[in-house]
């Protein structure tokens, strides 16, 4: 009796030890795919938080926007010319220090909106003045 009290303890301890580890690992890999979920998360964010920027526009203002940017730095957002910074190459002021791409999509809406109207409108400017 006394020996099967001892081996049933036993049992018991290694079936605990076994459910913990299970546990833990199973908590370990959760992490670790939570963590790569995020990753991806904030590798997206970034795309689309430009696609929620040029949401409003129309597809004629999207073609001219992305025209002028190929023009402009062949798409970079690092393009550097003088006081002038990015894919649109706005004058760094006015990016107020933020130089991100979300930021740089922003504040071209914005300047083109209140300057031109609309991108097709500061793509016609720019195709006789070769500058916007």
């Amino acid at each position: 009796m006394k020996n099967f009290k001892l081996k049933s303890v036993l049992l018991l301890m290694l079936f605990g030890c076994a459910i913990g580890l299970f546990t833990n690992i199973a908590t370990n890999l959760v992490s670790l795919n939570t963590n790569t979920v995020e990753a991806a998360t904030r590798r997206l964010s970034q795309a689309q938080q430009i696609a929620q920027v040029n949401a409003k526009l129309s597809s004629s203002n999207k073609n001219a926007k992305n025209w002028i940017a190929y023009r402009e730095s062949g798409y970079s957002y690092t393009a550097r010319n003088g006081k002038c910074y990015g894919r649109y190459q706005l004058l760094k002021s006015y990016l107020h220090g933020d130089l991100s791409p979300v930021n740089q999509e922003k504040r071209a809406n914005t300047y083109v909106s209140s300057r031109y109207g609309s991108w097709v409108k500061a793509k016609q400017f720019w195709q006789r003045h070769h500058w916007y």
